[in-house]
């Protein structure tokens, strides 16, 4: 249940209109037994690239209230550079147990010379918005270390870095990686309000395309 409800609208803001079909996003209007917290949240899967019935590794669970996400003036909060307010619960919600995972990594499986690693799924999806593979880590500190071999194959693995501790992150994963280059963005924006903000030219334009 996605048409029509706030997290399209959401996603749209966001300018991923294009790649929601893609990446299976979705919007809890009614939640099974046991769910019922995740009613109104923004839902992303985390696909197997092989498909099938066991497609789906997991689902992650985004806030997108209006009281959390909009201003008094019913603007969404990011597209002002604004903080969201989730008071009382995450931005996030992670199923009880779920480990980390890798998101988007259909993207290792197709011919490329380079691949993008961003912290979060937005930023992943934004950069595959503009034709540019990428995986993303659901958060600082979440890497493990049985994902970097996946990518020692790459000429170049751009590591974008949005801020001071997303430099840190990107720090520890080019220590491990002969072929990284850690990219900071400007004006610690990151990769899907640079795209927001600028372009897609401008967006690619960061690791040199």
């Amino acid at each position: 249940m996605f048409p029509g409800s706030p997290a399209q609208a959401y996603i749209k803001a966001r300018g991923l209109a294009d790649v929601a079909t893609r990446f299976g996003l979705g919007f809890v209007g009614s939640a099974i037994p046991g769910h019922e917290r995740f009613t109104g949240y923004l839902t992303i899967p985390y696909l197997r690239p092989a498909g099938g019935e066991e497609s789906v590794a997991t689902v992650r669970f985004r806030c997108v209230a209006d009281r959390c996400v909009k201003d008094a003036d019913g603007r969404y909060l990011f597209e002002t550079q604004q903080k969201e307010h989730h008071e009382g619960h995450g931005k996030y919600q992670t199923l009880p147990g779920d480990p980390p995972r890798l998101f988007n990594t259909s993207a290792l499986i197709k011919p490329s010379p380079f691949l993008v690693v961003v912290e979060g799924e937005f930023d992943t999806m934004t950069w595959a918005a503009v034709d540019v593979p990428a995986v993303g880590a659901p958060g600082t500190g979440t890497w493990r270390y049985y994902w970097s071999p996946a990518l020692f194959g790459y000429q170049t693995v751009y590591l974008i870095s949005e801020d001071p501790a997303g430099f840190k992150f990107m720090e520890s994963l080019a220590a491990e990686m002969p072929n990284a280059k850690i990219i900071e963005m400007a004006g610690n924006l990151d990769s899907n309000s640079t795209y927001a903000l600028e372009g897609r030219d401008a967006l690619r334009e960061r690791i040199g395309l």
